[in-house]
Order: structure tokens, then C-alpha cells, then sequence
């Protein structure tokens, strides 16, 4: 993978996109307090089971709201240009991208060509377990951040 220039990159793994979609809610909710942007740069739609999510979950009716704002389509161009706006407006970006390898390294080029030596933003990688089950060392070895479900932590080198 390149070396983005962002201020920051993480990572984090799912088995299903509503493990994906648990497992990012504190955090996006956390995030969405701090009036951070989120964009998820996905490769499948979301919006049917965050809708599902979010009616089982216990957060107040605005933060719901504010989670169900987000666009959870597969909607790249025009995410890509709210990515774009938010770093000239200077304004604290979250981009999840998550999907397939492939999607993921094509997607974070595509990141360090709207928005080179811009230093606002921190990308999460999201990988699918069931694609790199086998190879998540290798994987964890380019992060030095892992997300999981109580926030972001080091990754420990053994």
C-alpha cells in the first residue's frame, strides 16, 4: 500500500456488514459528537441493515438520526467530492472504506489523488474476514492502529 499523507490510518475486520456496522457505531457515534464528517466508502449498500441496526439499538432519537443521515449507499463519486469540499473547508473527516482488498488499495489511491498533503482526515481500513482470514498479520503489519468495538488501539508487535 502507499503512503498516504493523511494524519492518520486504521484498521479493522468484519465478518458481515452487520458486524461491520456494530462494530463502527460507537465509534462513529463518538465522532459524530466530536461534529467530525463520516463518509463510508463502501462497495455493497448498507442503508437496509444500518436501518435495521439502528431500530434495535438504545442511542437517542437524534444521534439515530444523525447515523441514518449518513450516506450508507454505494456512492463513490459523490462521496469522493464531499471528501474533496470537507478538505477545502479544512473540516475533521472519518472515511471508512470498506470492502475487498482490491476495493480497498484502489479506493485509498483514489484518497491520495482528491486529497494529497491535506491533514485533517483518518481513513479505517475495514477488510473482510472471510477474504483475509489467513493473511491478517500481513495486513495488521501495515497499521500501527486497530479498531475494535472499544475504540481504537495500538497494535502490539509480538
Amino acid at each position: 500500500m502507499s503512503n498516504n499523507k493523511t494524519n492518520e490510518k486504521i484498521c479493522t475486520f468484519f465478518v458481515s456488514d452487520y458486524h461491520f456496522e456494530m462494530k463502527s457505531l460507537p465509534y462513529i457515534t463518538k465522532n459524530l459528537e466530536q461534529d467530525k464528517s463520516i463518509i463510508i466508502l463502501t462497495e455493497n449498500d448498507l442503508k437496509g441493515t444500518i436501518e435495521v441496526l439502528i431500530q434495535r439499538t438504545n442511542l437517542n432519537k437524534d444521534t439515530k438520526e444523525k447515523i441514518l443521515n449518513l450516506n450508507w449507499k454505494n456512492d463513490d463519486l459523490n462521496k469522493f467530492k464531499e471528501i474533496k469540499e470537507n478538505a477545502k473547508s479544512n473540516k475533521e473527516t472519518l472515511i471508512f472504506v470498506k470492502g475487498k482488498l482490491n476495493y480497498i488499495e484502489n479506493i485509498n489511491k483514489n484518497i491520495d489523488m482528491w486529497i494529497h498533503n491535506i491533514n485533517n482526515v483518518k481513513i479505517v481500513d475495514c477488510y473482510d474476514m472471510n477474504e483475509v482470514g489467513e493473511n491478517i498479520d500481513e495486513i495488521m503489519d501495515r497499521y500501527k492502529v486497530v479498531l475494535n468495538t472499544s475504540g481504537e488501539k495500538e497494535i502490539e508487535k509480538i
